[in-house]
């Protein structure tokens, strides 16, 4: 608060916005399982028990999709909407200003679980060759942290890293669903870059599923 009354308008927001951009990325924190995990994948891949999921009629990646977006639903309903609620209760904080404006952050945030869905499971994938997953997980929390929006709004980065950043897979979880809610980008805008992201990353997970199917086959399962 402190910053943005000495620098009224930074990177785009009133003191309001900035506020306001602190207690939504909060309740992000949940539903788009910024930290990492939320998946079973590199538990039943250490366990061997991957390789009954890759016999069943029905595809590994939907399956957990079906329930990273169980799992994102009930969160954001007990960890996402308090943290919310408090913060318009002790401080001045916007809200959407029509049906339409919320149908657009719902569509946006919609889209930034997918995003987040797609990069968690890419993570989780890269058990299958590297067994433990401590190191990676740490790596992408750092990525997911910083590039995200989580930390602070991507517009206070400067010049090239600030454009890096913002063109990242990462600030289609937080930063871009974040702006619509604010209404500082256009719905259809925000659609398309999460949906490209969402595209690749989804891409890139189904062809680690069937690399993964022929690395458990070479190893006998």
């Amino acid at each position: 608060m402190a910053l943005w009354q000495a620098r009224p308008g930074l990177a785009g927001y009133d003191l309001i916005d900035a506020v306001t951009f602190c207690f939504i990325t909060q309740a992000f924190i949940g539903p788009m399982q910024l930290f990492g995990g939320g998946l079973t994948i590199p538990e039943r891949i250490r366990s061997g028990d991957i390789a009954l999921d890759l016999v069943r009629p029905a595809s590994l990646q939907l399956w957990s999709l079906a329930e990273d977006l169980g799992r994102a639903a009930y969160l954001f309903l007990v960890r996402g909407i308090p943290p919310t609620v408090l913060g318009a209760l002790l401080f001045d904080i916007t809200f959407p200003a029509s049906a339409s404006a919320w149908l657009a952050f719902a569509a946006s945030f919609a889209a930034g679980v997918l995003v987040s869905f797609a990069w968690r499971y890419l993570v989780a994938l890269s058990v299958c060759w590297l067994v433990d997953d401590r190191g990676v997980n740490t790596l992408s929390l750092v990525l997911t942290t910083f590039f995200s929006g989580m930390l602070l709004p991507l517009g206070l980065l400067p010049g090239l890293l600030g454009d890096l950043a913002a063109a990242l897979p990462w600030a289609a979880m937080v930063q871009v669903p974040t702006d619509v809610y604010l209404g500082k980008t256009g719905l259809l805008e925000a659609l398309a870059f999460q949906g490209l992201w969402a595209a690749v990353l989804l891409a890139l997970g189904a062809l680690g599923t069937r690399l993964i199917r022929h690395k458990v086959v070479i190893q006998g399962g």
